[in-house]
This record gives structure tokens, sequence and C-alpha cells, in this order.
């Protein structure tokens, strides 16, 4: 597994892809994020990935179907990050008027965009937003290995 399963990271990060299995690893993301693939690496190896622009990179081993990921990088330091009540809160936000993008994994882009709001921030009022998504679109969350093929049936692994 990756660990954790959603990282944001500024535009310009570097993030390392260490291999602690006992086996081999082939981490790769075909996605608008950031494109890449780390080939076959092996127990005690590290690869590491710079992200050099915004987006959504959706991160999968191409020998473990069920290993999956997600980075995004933005170029602003005001996100938050949703808790087990599904709150969310960006602190040190400075009065203005902003949009306010949204993203679930899963969801589609159009609902995604549907949620986009412009707000306005000040200071001494509560500035609080509520978002419902709980009839947005899904996405399936099958993925298909870095060839673009189903990946092959595999006995079920002791780990």
């Amino acid at each position: 597994m990756f660990s954790p399963h959603l990282l944001v990271v500024p535009v310009g990060s570097a993030v390392s892809f260490p291999n602690e299995d006992p086996f081999f690893h082939n981490v790769f993301s075909l996605f608008n994020g950031k494109r890449f693939d780390l080939g076959l690496y092996e127990t005690g190896a590290s690869k590491e990935v710079v992200f050099s622009r915004e987006g959504v990179s959706y991160i999968f081993c191409n020998i473990h179907p069920e290993m999956s990921a997600v980075i995004v990088t933005l170029s602003t330091s005001l996100y938050g990050i949703a808790d087990a009540s599904e709150r969310v809160s960006v602190r040190n936000v400075p009065e203005g008027e902003y949009t306010l993008h949204a993203w679930i994994e899963g969801v589609t882009q159009p609902a995604l965009d549907r949620l986009t709001r412009r707000i306005q921030i000040r200071t001494g009022s509560s500035n609080a937003v509520t978002l419902d998504a709980t009839s947005a679109e899904r996405e399936p969350a099958q993925h298909l290995n870095k060839y673009g093929q189903p990946y092959e049936k595999q006995p079920n692994h002791p780990y």
C-alpha cells in the first residue's frame, strides 16, 4: 500500500516512493497531474518524482492492482483536507474574494465543477461554506495497468 493514500504537495515538490515490501513494485501514473513510470524496482530501493505542475495524479503499481494513492499538486498554500467528520478548515486566509474548488476522490470532473463557489472572506464573520456532494456522479473505481489493459488475474497473495 501507499502511505498516505492522499498527499497534497506544492508545485515543485519531490515525492519519494520507497519499496519497503519483500517483492518488486512498478509505480506509475498516466493522469493529468504528472505522468511517470518508475519501472521495476526491488525491496530497499526508493525512487523519486518531482511534481512540477498543478493537477491530480492517481498513483498505481503495475504489479499490484490493489495499490493506489492520489497526489494533488497545488500552487497555493490555501487548502484543507477533510477530517473524519467530513469537515475541512482552511486557516489564515486573508480577507478577499476567492474561488473555492473541491476535489473528492471518485467524483467526476463535471460534478466537481458544479461544487465550485465564489466566496468572500471577511474578518469577524463565520466564513462557513457548505458543499453537498452526496448525489455527485462517481467514476468507476477500477483502473487499468500502465499499458491501458486490465490487470491479469493473479492468485491471492499471502500478504
